[in-house]
């Protein structure tokens, strides 16, 4: 399994994966990284927070861009250089994520490709958006 070389990539070529959040998603990320905050957590906490109620990390929500651009596009082989995430708005439990990256550059001198990378909720409301750069495999 191989994904597409830098020749096989067009400026607007994209793709997309959609999750619904939900309680497990959230204990498991937090376990994981160790970001216990109770706005995450606790839903007397989050209550009476600016939310308002439970929210999933942010990088939660952004690590869906990782899973595309190593599955998807490019694919398999690819190595993440560096990634840019602005969070626009919460990501409540139970909220549909759409992550979508768009190529916006191709420099091939130097084998790099540099993505719009854009996390919807089932509102088609912008939760998360950036930037991607990656380096495609080379063949």
């Amino acid at each position: 399994m191989q994904g597409r070389t830098i020749s096989e990539m067009n400026v607007g070529d994209s793709a997309s994966t959609s999750l619904t959040i939900t309680e497990s998603h959230v204990v498991l990320f937090a376990g994981i990284i160790g970001d216990f905050n109770p706005v995450h957590l606790d839903d007397v906490a989050a209550k009476n927070s600016q939310f308002k109620g439970r929210i999933s990390h942010g990088m939660l929500v952004g690590s869906l861009f990782s899973s595309i651009l190593g599955m998807q596009l490019p694919g398999v082989g690819t190595i993440y250089l560096s990634q840019e995430l602005k969070f626009i708005k919460p990501v409540y439990l139970n909220d549909t994520i759409t992550a979508t990256i768009t190529i916006k550059e191709i420099v091939a001198e130097k084998n790099r490709v540099i993505f719009d990378t854009t996390a919807t909720n089932q509102n088609g409301d912008a939760v998360v958006v950036g930037s991607a750069t990656v380096m495609p495999p080379k063949e």
